[in-house]
């Protein structure tokens, strides 16, 4: 069988990058298959300010940039490409994208989340300039503002909440009247002085592209059919994510949200497959968490080919 690879990574985000860097060290020469957001979620954010060791923060992309150029430096490859299908029913594993199949010997599966988004015309445009899907990444930067969260869940619940400790005030909008959120977190939400609530009302744009800032957003009321600008500071997405585990469906274990489930971390149910970062982390998704689980999954791969005799 030509085309062996003692570890196939899936994923270039920040767990992705850091399981290259350690197998490349240890001279298992990975590669990675970049997938259909090289860099995954951290390569749309500005400022990163929570990554250790760089006090004065540093922009995302630029973060992953260095992070790749490290892993590239111990052996790493990286290829462009997108995996459609994977077959872990034989040994070496099959890594199919596109024209080409690759086997391994492991697979670290670090295909990561995509943030759900609205799809509006200006929203692609201002993500990192006051369109954010995570609160925990760029709250701090809008202290003293107002802003906006959409959705109905828990995760806008949760989001709305945390924002309260930097905006002045937070309106939750919703296109219904009633909410998905658990009584607990609807509770806590609507106990909090500095959250308003906007239901039935849809976003139908974000302003300002041309100004590089979220000024207002468009808004319908889905009663009236009444339209009006909201101004805003920000607009945070609280409808989830969708963890890119298509390719692994009746193969791995999921939960009911399409997460792969692991044990210890990083083990999956089949023996040298091991999954890190967004794509089974559905509590943190925070880059350094990523990066913790990418390296635990690395030095699982390594002790496998070790008892394995590669």
């Amino acid at each position: 069988m030509e085309n062996i690879r003692n570890v196939v990574i899936i994923g270039s985000g920040c767990a992705g990058h850091t399981a290259a860097l350690y197998t490349a060290r240890a001279n298992l020469k990975p590669l990675v298959i970049e997938g259909h957001e090289p860099g995954g979620q951290l390569s749309l954010t500005t400022l990163v300010e929570n990554f250790p060791g760089f006090p004065e923060g540093i922009q995302g992309p630029e973060l992953i940039e260095n992070m790749r150029k490290q892993a590239g430096r111990f052996g790493a490859q990286y290829q462009l490409g997108h995996v459609v299908s994977v077959d872990l029913s034989q040994r070496p594993f099959a890594v199919n994208f596109g024209k080409e199949t690759i086997h391994a010997r492991t697979l670290i599966i670090a295909s990561g989340a995509s943030a759900r988004w609205l799809g509006l015309p200006g929203e692609k445009a201002l993500i990192g300039h006051g369109v954010s899907s995570c609160a925990t990444c760029d709250g701090f930067f809008f202290s003293g503002k107002e802003i906006a969260v959409i959705g109905g869940g828990d995760s806008a619940m949760e989001e709305a909440i945390f924002l309260t400790r930097f905006a002045n005030k937070v309106t939750l909008i919703h296109r219904r009247n009633q909410f998905r959120a658990s009584k607990i977190m609807l509770d806590r939400a609507q106990h909090n002085k500095k959250i308003d609530f906007l239901t039935d009302t849809v976003v139908e744009d974000v302003l300002d592209p041309s100004r590089k800032e979220v000024t207002a957003l468009k808004l319908r009321d889905v009663k009236t059919d009444k339209a009006w600008d909201f101004p805003t500071s920000a607009m945070f997405l609280g409808i989830g994510h969708i963890p890119n585990a298509s390719m692994f469906e009746g193969q791995l274990e999921t939960d009911q949200d399409g997460y792969l489930v692991t044990t210890n971390y990083v083990f999956t149910r089949v023996p040298g497959v091991y999954a890190c970062g967004d794509v089974q982390d559905r509590r943190y998704r925070q880059a350094i968490t990523a990066a913790g689980s990418g390296c635990m999954a690395a030095l699982e791969a390594e002790k496998f080919l070790e008892r394995a005799g590669q």
